[in-house]
This record gives structure tokens, sequence and C-alpha cells, in this order.
């Protein structure tokens, strides 16, 4: 169970998100989620980088912002903040489709990889939501707002998220490496 203490009062977890976030049991939960989750971005970016207009010309994403940024007569405009339409329109201006629609294609299908197998879950989950909220806010809703609400989730369980996955093995290993450079600098390593 995790606690903190803040101003001389310990505060701690409910004993439900203890066991959610927190116990190695329900790492299965996480599994049967994120695999879900995984195969979605999986599905979303093969079809992407098999296509052309994805990881050779970026005409596909130019097409998308280009109907994102568009202010119809009547009705709303798909993206709702000025300051996104803006920054959208400076990416068309600059021509930034042509390698930004190779990140997101790839960056698709390494997000749906990543969680499938449990590598870096809540780095994983982090860029997965990421890109859902940047679909949203082009205007996109689709599956976007539940992959989103889900990649959180898989996000603030990321210590069992990935425990029945390859995470078992590299978090362990990558704690037992930040520890080396921590000592390596003379930062203190907190005794366990």
């Amino acid at each position: 169970m995790s606690t903190v203490t803040i101003q001389g009062r310990t505060i701690q977890d409910p004993p439900i998100l203890a066991k959610i976030f927190s116990n190695p049991r329900a790492a299965w939960f996480w599994l049967l989620l994120r695999v879900w989750v995984g195969y979605q971005w999986v599905e979303a970016g093969l079809h992407k980088v098999t296509d052309p207009g994805w990881t050779q010309t970026g005409e596909s994403l130019m097409g998308f912002w280009t109907r994102a940024v568009a202010i119809p007569a009547e009705g709303r405009p798909a993206i709702s903040f000025d300051w996104y339409r803006s920054f959208i329109q400076f990416l068309l201006d600059t021509q930034s489709y042509v390698w930004f629609a190779k990140l997101v294609a790839f960056g698709e299908l390494l997000v749906g990889i990543a969680l499938i197998v449990g590598a870096f879950t809540g780095l994983a989950a982090f860029f997965g939501a990421l890109m859902n909220w940047n679909f949203m806010m082009a205007g996109s809703a689709s599956t976007n707002p539940w992959l989103f609400v889900l990649a959180l989730g898989i996000l603030a369980a990321w210590k069992i998220a990935g425990y029945v996955g390859f995470d078992y093995f590299l978090l362990p290993m990558m704690s037992r490496l930040f520890s080396k450079v921590r000592a390596r600098v003379g930062v203190p390593v907190p005794a366990k």
C-alpha cells in the first residue's frame, strides 16, 4: 500500500486503489486491457505503415490536417481551440506532414507492440494517450476518448500493468541501472 507524509500527516491510498494499481494479482486484469488497447494501436498503425500516403509523401496526414483546420461556413469547425488550429496550420505551412506522418504511423505500431508484449508499458501508455489527445484535439472522436481513458488507467498502473510481460524483467533491470548511475554521480540512493 502506498503512503505519503505531508506536513506530518500520513495519507494512505484507499485499499481498493492499492489493489487495482499496486497489487501484482491485478496484473492479469491489466494484461487483458493492455493487449486489447495494444491491438487497437497495431491495427491502426499497420494500414498506415503500408500506405505510401503515410510513409512516403505524408499526403494522408496532410489531408486530415487540411480538413481539421478548415472553418465551415455553417456549423462548428473540427478544431475548437484557435491555438491548436494555429499549431496544425503551422505544421501544414512548413510541410511537416512529410516527416510527421511517418512518426504517427510507426508510433502507433510501436505503442501497440509495446503494450501487447508489456515492454515499458507506462511509457507506451503515455505516448498512446498523447496521440489520442492530439487526435481528439484535431476533431477526431472515434474511439479516441475510450482509448485515452484506458491509457490513463494503464499509465496509473504502470508498476504492475506490464508485470505479466517483459516489464517483469525490464523494470528491475532499469532500477538497478539507475541506482548505479545515481551512485556514480554522487546522488544518494534511498535505503531499502
